[in-house]
């Protein structure tokens, strides 16, 4: 089968390198396919989208990538994430629906925006209470707790606070990005769950001393692996998403879902063992491949053209 006739999976990425490259060798090792870095932009109204499938791992950073896949979509691209899901999907939110779910959370606020980026006037704010009373917000979370930026992805902009001094200091530098403050659940037991095409689960255990992943892979079928890798695959089909790392403490034996999306988490043999990382790029190869063969409606199309 020729280029011109072969199904082209499309990759839009940044820094990272050893994943992509894996990730693009394995699509370009199965018959009838293409596996490139799509090159994009600017983006007119008519254009044709050559790829079946687009692999995003960074348009949560730059603002014409969500356009484009936007585009993408409409035009019958498969989008491994979709956009739309990965714009409403933020900390607070994924926390509030965990409860909803049943699952055991960390105490969670969301504070109101120390700074805005459009003009304002008082009246602007005149739904929103004021002062706020810091000291029943860390009564409430309890110290030591994280304060981190809203959005999903990434440890950026993550401080810890132990009282209410560190709590404002760190909220007056936070600008207009807009911040929750988590109770820390105080636990060794750092258990990420990676799933691909919201059916298949590698469940390991991160060592916060050492900066990455311990060896051995946690058994699905028994014991607290089995208990997180359900948990994570409701989350992740839940969210609908095709590459999804859902972060969990366990506590007394009791999981708490800490992040329960990450739809572009970090895979490198940095953190990972050979074993490891050559689960992640079989996987992803393999839903990519199936999703070009076998497209499902991406949240972008089922709302807008179904």
């Amino acid at each position: 089968m020729s280029q011109e006739t072969s199904k082209k999976i499309g990759l839009i990425t940044g820094d990272e390198k050893e994943w992509p490259a894996a990730f693009l060798a394995g699509i370009n090792q199965q018959k009838g396919f293409v596996g490139e870095m799509a090159k994009i932009g600017p983006t007119y109204m008519d254009e044709t989208i050559p790829y079946a499938v687009i692999v995003d791992r960074i348009s949560h950073d730059i603002p014409y990538y969500r356009a484009y896949l936007k585009y993408a979509a409409i035009q019958g691209a498969h989008l491994i994430n979709d956009p739309l899901t990965k714009a409403i999907d933020q900390k607070f939110f994924g926390i509030a629906l965990m409860q909803k779910l049943g699952f055991k959370t960390p105490r969670t606020v969301v504070l109101p925006n120390k700074d805005i980026d459009v003009e304002t006037s008082p009246n602007s704010f005149r739904n929103l209470k004021y002062p706020m009373s810091w000291n029943n917000i860390i009564d409430y979370v309890g110290v030591p707790a994280i304060l981190k930026d809203i959005k999903n992805g990434g440890r950026r902009d993550v401080r810890r606070v132990s009282n209410v001094d560190e709590l404002l200091r760190n909220y007056d530098e936070s600008g207009i990005r807009t911040m929750v403050l988590q109770q820390i659940i105080e636990s060794d037991n750092h258990i990420h769950c990676f799933v691909i095409g919201q059916s298949n689960v590698m469940c390991l255990q991160y060592s916060l001393k050492d900066g990455r992943y311990l060896p051995d892979i946690l058994p699905i079928d028994t014991g607290i692996g089995k208990s997180v890798s359900k948990m994570a695959l409701k989350i992740t089909e839940a969210f609908q998403y095709d590459i999804n790392m859902v972060e969990f403490v366990t506590e007394d034996d009791e999981p708490y879902v800490i992040n329960p999306t990450n739809p572009s988490p970090e895979i490198n043999q940095d953190l990972m063992t050979t074993e490891q990382f050559s689960w992640c790029v079989a996987e992803t190869v393999n839903i990519a491949i199936e999703r070009a063969n076998n497209p499902i409606p991406n949240n972008t199309t089922k709302r807008f053209l179904h």
